[in-house]
């Protein structure tokens, strides 16, 4: 590995137990260092993974590693069952990143420059507000009561 030592490489501590503590049944607990172990276990298989990848990549005379290296890499190290839901998320995550991309597309083509389009966010702001504040004003809405408490039909002030 280019200029890191193995020793210096982590993975979140809190994410890690996040994600045993999802997998695991209400009645099991995962101490310290089991989850130590399973830290370690993942950074090896990170490396091996990408070691893997980088050489399907430079395979294809790439210097980039794409997803199906990866793919191909855990094909080849015979995690053939996880490729399906891989490609799935990978599928799913381009359709975000397209519609992302579209939608931050259509204010770079909107012709305004920053500050235009803050200033008409702000303004949509303030009419929000100034709405928010007419109709949360105090009304006078009669209020029929029923005869065994009063005669007649009186009028209540409400606050919507």
């Amino acid at each position: 590995m280019a200029g890191l030592d193995k020793d210096d490489i982590s993975l979140p501590k809190a994410t890690v137990q996040k994600l045993i503590t999802e997998i695991l049944d209400d009645d099991l607990t995962f101490n310290k260092d089991a989850r130590e172990i399973v830290i370690k276990s993942g950074i090896e298989f990170l490396m091996i993974l990408s070691s893997m990848s980088s050489e399907m990549a430079e395979n294809d005379s790439k210097k980039t590693i794409a997803p199906e290296h990866v793919l191909a890499a855990l094909k080849e190290l015979e995690y053939d069952s996880f490729v399906p839901l891989l490609e799935h998320a990978l599928t799913e995550f381009k359709g975000t990143q397209r519609i992302r991309e579209r939608r931050d597309s259509k204010f770079r083509n909107s012709g305004l420059t920053e500050e235009e389009l803050l200033r008409q966010q702000e303004e949509l702001f303030r009419k929000s507000r100034s709405k928010l504040h007419q109709t949360t004003a105090t009304t006078t809405t009669p209020i029929p009561v029923p005869d065994n408490h009063m005669n007649n039909t009186s009028t209540i002030k409400e606050e919507n």
